[in-house]
């Protein structure tokens, strides 16, 4: 963003998509939370693309500057956003030197998966002129009306790429639907797929979540938690910490071939890819600070994956995350020539058999996350 534009936008009055701040002080709590409901509130509203602007005075509008103390960080404040906000909200944090003062403008981008909430008190915010207040039972009516997809895998990745995609995996893709994809109907395909969206400011094709996740080999570059962490315990190998990315199929299988060269021949090595194949498939994504971990030692092996197991609230039984990413189920499914993720709903079972179900899940709401804990090594050590 320009000088120019940057002055037009302190020029104006606080109103729907425009908000002043002198700070943000996202040291404490309150400041974490007035943040999240502003930018909830921003993004509720209609009119495009909407501001925060930090270092200016919101009464007299006077550029005061972040104080040298104030220091965070786009990495900070999208993850607070992420947090807090559901869906997850596309923002961008840009700090800019104006007058020799130093602000920070965030971004809050015109995301098709409207109305917003806060995950704390499960409310929807919207702005009325220059204040934050509550939506009201029509304006949710006619943001649910207006934006009936709420697949979190097609929401925007603004700082993404078209020429990340794949062709390759997205031609595949399309051939196995039976639909032949050529330079004529590319665009409006992807479109239609969510695979990718047209930039309604710049007119620029880039990617959804799902887009990147499933059909790019590098999308590390816009999603970095979209990783397994192999940590080998076992005190043997040069690489006692593997790092997988890459999209989806190819994590998989990148997985399955370092298990082979660390894991003795005789253990169940199909157990731990079953549940790295649940984990890549069902884990939130939109938790931006961690990743599936898997942690092979002795004693156990851990697949670590964010976010928890959905569970049926009338009744407390497990459903299996079926209500997750369902979006990306459909896109591994066609693409996955060993069909490993078809009758996933026994896929538990089939971690569970080659142990005499010597398996423990567990599903955390403290630490927001669902362990699969199998047997370690030392069991299968020595043995053919």
């Amino acid at each position: 963003m320009d000088t120019k534009k940057i002055l037009s936008i302190i020029k104006r009055q606080e109103g729907l998509k425009l908000d002043f701040k002198q700070k943000l002080s996202l040291d404490f709590e309150s400041g974490k939370k007035e943040l999240a409901k502003d930018v909830c509130a921003i993004a509720n509203s209609k009119g495009g693309r909407g501001y925060i602007v930090v270092g200016i005075e919101d009464k007299t509008k006077e550029l005061i500057g972040l104080d040298e103390s104030e220091v965070f960080t786009e990495e900070q404040v999208q993850q607070i956003i992420s947090s807090r906000c559901e869906p997850p909200i596309p923002i961008s944090v840009d700090e800019y030197n104006i007058s020799e003062k130093r602000i920070c403008i965030i971004t809050i981008y015109d995301g098709e998966q409207k109305p917003y909430q806060l995950k704390e008190n499960g409310a929807f915010y919207i702005r009325r002129g220059s204040t934050t207040d509550t939506m009201r039972k029509q304006e949710l009516v006619e943001a649910f009306e207006e934006n009936l997809d709420f697949f979190i895998e097609t929401s925007q990745v603004v700082r993404s790429d078209i020429n990340l995609i794949n062709m390759e995996i997205v031609k595949n893709y399309f051939h196995k639907k039976g639909i032949v994809i050529n330079s004529s109907n590319e665009k409006f395909l992807m479109r239609s797929a969510g695979i990718s969206y047209t930039d309604k400011d710049t007119g620029e094709e880039k990617c959804t979540l799902g887009g990147l996740l499933v059909f790019s080999d590098n999308n590390s570059l816009c999603i970095p938690q979209n990783m397994i962490r192999i940590t080998n315990n076992l005190g043997k190998g040069k690489d006692r910490v593997n790092v997988v990315q890459g999209n989806l199929l190819s994590m998989i299988d990148k997985s399955e071939d370092i298990l082979r060269k660390i894991l003795p021949k005789n253990y169940p090595i199909g157990a731990i890819v079953e549940a790295i194949n649940n984990a890549v498939l069902y884990r939130e994504y939109s938790s931006i600070d961690r990743v599936i971990e898997v942690v092979i030692s002795r004693n156990s092996t851990i697949v670590n994956s964010p976010g928890q197991m959905i569970q049926n609230n009338s009744t407390g039984k497990r459903i299996n995350y079926n209500r997750r990413n369902m979006w990306l189920y459909e896109k591994l499914v066609t693409l996955d020539e060993n069909k490993r993720f078809l009758n996933n709903e026994g896929g538990f079972g089939r971690i569970k058999k080659p142990f005499k179900k010597n398996v423990t899940f567990i599903n955390s709401r403290a630490e927001d996350c669902f362990k699969v804990i199998l047997p370690g090594t030392k069991l299968y050590e020595g043995k053919k």
